[in-house]
This record gives structure tokens, sequence and C-alpha cells, in this order.
């Protein structure tokens, strides 16, 4: 597509099946094709990588399957942080009826021996030619722990060994006491079921009829009016809808999501992320949560897990950090800094080559900044 000498390029959703690192690639190619005589249009539901794209944002707004608005156009940073608060100001119209609130300023958080829930020692696994090393770490009640990495690096693998489908060569998974697990694997294929979706989901213990199940996942996933459809008969993002819901909608003391974002929309992204970090907290239940959309990551994540290596052949995982220092980590593996958003408190990744990209890299020593109220306004408007 993009070697085609055209004058107007219409993208859609080109971060799909990315992980960070190969979005942020696309990213900046499909930036640079911008010119005075060419236009782009994209549509994509990763903020980050459509901030980072973006000059001018239009809002798609209304009831799905039904009819949908377009917006006044308005400048990428206005745009998207109207969208985050959920108004329209020039519209007057709200589009949500909670804004979606950032960590302002994340801080350490400290366990006790009493809130651990489950345990690692170093781990080893061998699987053909891939192997991949686990630094030892625990998970505990109230925590979500973010999985960042490049793909074919072993998250998934690492969550499969959590979930007792794989035994890993040297190391053990311990728990505190019986627990109840509810994994939701990455790929989702046709699930050999004979019945409604309705069926699936009494089946599988979720209580349909209870108000955090309707009004926390039926309504948001728009999976109301599917309830009656034959599972057979959902399509791909029907049924990752649908496996989601299993998950989150189950009782369990701890919950593995492997990529649970996959084939949602942007607001249907970030009413999992709520549901997930709402449950979590006010359950006290632990969480694993492997993703590559990093503004959702940074949303829902208390700590999180890096992983290295090189994809394919060798990774390696390092234990839970805090938010913090595992953002630092992992962008700086990335080469790219993220700064806050002082309205929203949403990342932004900063330009490359910017003077704040080089005054974090180069003075501040810091890939995930976090600016004070205080600081003057030309820190953001040097990136807008």
């Amino acid at each position: 597509l993009m070697l085609k000498d055209v004058n107007v390029y219409l993208i859609d959703e080109p971060s799909s099946y990315l992980d960070v690192r190969e979005r942020l690639r696309v990213a900046k190619a499909i930036r640079s094709l911008a010119s005075e005589n060419t236009y782009v249009v994209v549509v994509e539901h990763d903020l980050a990588v459509l901030d980072y794209i973006s000059d001018l944002v239009h809002i798609l707004y209304g009831e799905p399957g039904v009819y949908g608005i377009v917006s006044l156009p308005r400048g990428v940073r206005t745009g998207i942080n109207a969208y985050i608060q959920g108004f329209l100001k020039e519209e007057n119209i709200r589009i949500r009826d909670k804004p979606i609130e950032f960590h302002a300023r994340p801080t350490p958080t400290e366990w006790t021996p009493e809130q651990k829930m489950m345990e690692w020692s170093d781990l080893e696994v061998n699987l053909g030619g891939f192997k991949l090393k686990v630094e030892g770490g625990e998970i505990h009640k109230g925590e979500v722990i973010g999985i960042l990495g490049p793909n074919g690096i072993g998250k998934t693998t690492f969550v499969r060994i959590l979930a007792g489908k794989l035994k890993p060569d040297s190391g053990y998974v311990a728990t505190t006491g019986e627990v109840r697990l509810s994994y939701k694997p990455q790929f989702i294929a046709k699930v050999d079921y004979q019945g409604t979706l309705r069926q699936l989901l009494e089946e599988a213990n979720v209580d349909i009829y209870s108000s955090f199940v309707q009004t926390e996942l039926l309504h948001p996933l728009r999976l109301k009016p599917l309830l009656d459809r034959q599972v057979s008969e959902l399509s791909g993002g029907e049924l990752q809808r649908a496996i989601i819901a299993v998950a989150l909608g189950r009782e369990a003391d701890i919950y593995l999501l492997d990529e649970p974002m996959a084939y949602l929309d942007v607001e249907q992204r970030y009413a999992v992320a709520r549901v997930i970090k709402r449950l979590t907290q006010e359950r006290h239940v632990a969480t694993f949560v492997v993703e590559h959309d990093i503004v959702a990551q940074d949303f829902l994540a208390t700590s999180l897990m890096v992983f290295t290596g090189k994809p394919g052949v060798e990774g390696y995982a390092y234990a839970p950090m805090g938010l913090r220092k595992g953002m630092n980590k992992f962008l700086k593996e990335l080469g790219i800094t993220f700064r806050r958003d002082l309205e929203t408190g949403r990342p932004r990744i900063n330009k490359e080559g910017s003077w704040l990209d080089r005054y974090q890299k180069e003075v501040l020593k810091e890939y995930y900044y976090i600016p004070t109220k205080e600081e003057p306004e030309e820190l953001e408007s040097s990136n807008i």
C-alpha cells in the first residue's frame, strides 16, 4: 500500500496483530507519507499510535449498528482529550457517562505476605528451538501485572505455565491455598460448542442476570443481541468478546488474560480495562494481562513484567516491578519516550528527536515522564 504513488492513502486499523515495536515502526512509516500534496486517513483504536500519526482527528459516535455521527475536526491533542473526557464541547454532546481516568502519578505499592496469592521460582522452558527464562516473582490480592514485550518472546508461554497448561523444564509455580483460575487464551479458534451464547455463559457459571455482568460486560461489549445466537455462528470478533465475558464474568481468585483487547474497538478496550481494574481492586483478586496497547496497560496495570530477547529464539522475563520502573525499562528497550498529558494524565509518545524526547533521554534519563502541573506549557506544546 505505502509503495503506491497516490495522493490519498486510506488505512484501516494498521496496528492490528502488531506488537508495540512494530506498531511504532508502522506509525513512523505512515507519518512519513504525509506531504504538501499527499493526504493520509487512518482508522485506529490504539490511542498512542493515533496520537503519534495524526495532525487532526474526527471522533465517531452514535449507536453501533444503527447510526454514526462524525464530529468536527480537532487538533490531535484536543480531539483525543475530548474523547477521553467523553464530552464534545463544540457539539455539546456527551458521548460517554464517565471519563477515562489515568494514573496521574503512579506510586509504588507495598505488599504484605498475607496478600500473596501466587509465587513462581526462576523458570526455564525449552520448546523446540525456543528457550525462555523467567525471573522468580509473586502476585498479590488487588494487583494487576501487565506483561509487555515483542511477539514471539514467550509471554503466552509464561501465562500457560501459570495456568497449568504447560510444565516448565525447571522451577515451580505455587499458590497460597486453593485458588480458582480464569484463563483467556491468546487465540480463539472456532469453539466446538453446540448451543447459544446464553447457554455457554450459564454453563461457565456466569450470572448473566447480575447487575455487574449486565452493565460491565454484556452492554459495553454489545453481547445482549447475541445471547440467543448459536456460538458456532459467531464471527471472530463476536467470539472474542464472548470469551472475554466468560473469563471475566465467572468468579475466580486469579485471572490470566492473554491479549484481551484484540479485535475490540477503542470504547470496548477501555470498558474491558475498567472491568479488569475494578474487579481486581474491589474483589481483592489478582490479574495478569498480556497486552500490546501500551496506553491500556498504563490505565489498568499496577505492576509490569518486561520480556526481552530474540523473538522465536530466546526470551527473558524480568520479575514484576512498579509501573514507572517497568515502563522506563520497556521504553528504553524501544528507544522512545513518553510524557503525561497535563490535562488528562494519558501517556503520549514524544516525536522522535523532538526537544522533549532529547531532554528526557539526555538530561532526565527518564523514558516515562510524569510532569508536574507547575511545569511550563512549552514542555507540552513542543510536541503537540
